[in-house]
Formats: structure tokens, C-alpha cells, sequence
């Protein structure tokens, strides 16, 4: 009797939380405008309770997991970078992403404000999973296509 009560108190956690384990597809892609944090962000409490820090590379996405890890490709330029969702937002209208700004002056954006970007979804957990001609520069994070040389 004890065992089924305890099972049916675990269901029942698990079913009032569902966002706490929500998922996302891995490859997932998102187009739409990117901006970046103003300065007066750094070191203000993120809404999962991180400190933001404006030399990291993270973003905010409106519903992607803490944690979820995005390519980020600025349209017009072709540069890219992978960031952290650490943060929700952003709350201005017609945004997909909000950058970091060392995530943004990577991806040239700084001058702009706002830039067309596609998003994908690489990882989790701060695990990322590119494509087998793909790698990630160590130094900029930047990711960077191998080339065939076959």
C-alpha cells in the first residue's frame, strides 16, 4: 500500500512540472532578429538566478531549457557562434534572441543593434553535437567548417 502511494506522489510531481523537463529537437532552426543586452545587464541576476555576464557567451530565447546550446548565425555577414541559453526573453517585440555582447561583437552586431540571424539548436546541457565538418575555434568560439580533404 505504501509503495503505491509513494509511486502515485512521484507521478504526480512529474506531472505538475513538465517544464522542468521540457526538450528540445536537436537541429531545430529559427530565423528571425537577434539584439544584445545593454550594459546595464552585466552582473544582474538572469531569471534562472545566473549572474549575467557580458564577456560569456549566452543568450535569452523565449522558450528553449536552461541550458540549451545555439548556433548562431548572423545572416548578412555569414559569421557565427555557439551560446548558452541562460536567460528568458527577449521581451521586445518581433526578437528571436537576445546576445550577450561579447556573443554580438563576435557576430558583428554591435554597430547594427538588430541583425537577421538563424538559430540552431546544437546541444544541451553545455554539450554541443556539430555536424562531422564542423568545429568549434577554442579561442573566439566561433564554429568553424573543415574542409574535405579528400
Amino acid at each position: 500500500m505504501t509503495y503505491n502511494r509513494i509511486l502515485i506522489l512521484i507521478l504526480l510531481a512529474f506531472a505538475s512540472a513538465p517544464a522542468a523537463f521540457a526538450q528540445v529537437k536537436l537541429g531545430k532552426t529559427e530565423t528571425g532578429h537577434a539584439s544584445y543586452y545593454a550594459t546595464r545587464f552585466n552582473g544582474k541576476k538572469t531569471s534562472f538566478g545566473e549572474v549575467h555576464k557580458s564577456t560569456e557567451l549566452s543568450a535569452a530565447h523565449r522558450s528553449y531549457p536552461l541550458n540549451t546550446m545555439l548556433e548562431v548565425t548572423n545572416l548578412e555577414n555569414d559569421e557565427k557562434v555557439i551560446v548558452r541559453v541562460n536567460d528568458r526573453g527577449p521581451f521586445a517585440k518581433n526578437r528571436l534572441v537576445d546576445l550577450s555582447n561579447e556573443a554580438a561583437r563576435l557576430l558583428g552586431i554591435i554597430a547594427k543593434g538588430v541583425a537577421n540571424v538563424s538559430i540552431r539548436v546544437v546541444g544541451m546541457e553545455g554539450m554541443v553535437l556539430l555536424d562531422p565538418n564542423e568545429q568549434i575555434d577554442a579561442k573566439s568560439g566561433k564554429v568553424v567548417a573543415m574542409r574535405d580533404n579528400r
